[in-house]
């Protein structure tokens, strides 16, 4: 069945993050944030189709971390990792086109271009050395980022994510079956895919719904092109460009065959945790960010040899 492989592989539906408007259950609100985070108060960037790209700085050091959001979500939803991440490093968290404050004067919402926003707010990065996190389709984002960037990212750390790698992808006649109910009535079936797919049965209900609730409010026609690219993309002609280690962090609601990954990725490593979901990240910080400072500690000892 088309909707559990969909399921299966890597939540390719990205999906489901959370409306970029209202950012997500348990997060700060804007202004909160950006006093925790101290941050200088937005950014912008251009991507190559003439789309603002909003992002913020976090904290000092090197690497920097750039943040990358899922599906029809945006950069608050890093809201729980800034504390920890700005006492070591320097923190990028950015809205790729179409999602929190960006620009959404753009037709074509694939993969490629996602990625040519997070290569634009690179180039204005001075660090040396970026490591690229992204959640969910920010990973495929990021993974896509990566040969546009060049050497100065010295890893991908995905979040829920990757899981698909090393699967066929998806035919055209199933990409639009999966699509189709989110065609028909979006918010109806955005809200019972986020509630029935991507939480664990006793996770937090007023996390669940507050999720399922801003994600459905997304605007249906830049989710519905993003979610058919995202099902479109063939990891198989993005990988061969990434020449860095990739590492993962993904719950235990759905297996991760790393043995499989590893056929297309020979440097990847992997982090279960348990009793977690989809947003893994705002479900248990507490547990994820030692695992995000651990993967962010390897990659930047591996680079200084």
């Amino acid at each position: 069945m088309v909707y559990a492989r969909v399921a299966g592989c890597a939540w390719l539906l990205s999906a489901l993050a959370a409306c970029s408007q209202h950012g997500p259950a348990g997060a700060a609100p804007a202004t909160a944030t950006a006093a925790a985070g101290e941050d200088e108060g937005p950014r912008i960037a251009m991507s190559p189709d003439n789309v603002h790209i909003e992002y913020r700085l976090y904290g000092h050091g090197d690497p920097a971390v750039v943040l990358v959001h899922g599906w029809a979500s945006d950069a608050n939803y890093w809201s729980a990792q800034l504390e920890a991440l700005k006492a070591h490093y320097t923190v990028v968290a950015l809205n790729l086109a179409g999602h929190g404050a960006s620009g959404n004067n753009r037709s074509d919402w694939s993969i490629a271009n996602y990625a040519q926003d997070v290569a634009a707010v690179a180039r204005q990065i001075p660090n040396s050395r970026l490591v690229l996190v992204g959640h969910s389709m920010g990973a495929a984002v990021s993974l896509a980022a990566t040969p546009l960037i060049g050497t100065r990212v010295i890893g991908v750390i995905a979040v829920e994510a990757l899981r698909s790698v090393g699967l066929p992808p998806l035919t055209p006649s199933e990409i639009e079956q999966s699509i189709a109910p989110f065609r028909a009535d979006f918010v109806g079936a955005t809200r019972k895919y986020v509630t029935g797919s991507l939480f664990a049965k006793d996770a937090n209900p007023l996390l669940v719904q507050k999720v399922a609730y801003d994600m459905s409010l997304e605007p249906p026609a830049i989710a519905i092109s993003s979610m058919r690219a995202l099902l479109s993309m063939d990891f198989a002609a993005v990988l061969p460009a990434v020449h860095v280690p990739v590492f993962a962090i993904n719950s235990d609601l759905l297996p991760t065959d790393a043995a499989r990954i590893r056929k297309s990725l020979p440097d990847f490593s992997l982090d279960v945790l348990d009793h977690s979901g989809h947003f893994l990240m705002l479900e248990a910080p507490a547990r994820f960010n030692p695992l995000l400072l651990k993967d962010l500690d390897a990659l930047s000892a591996r680079a200084a040899h």
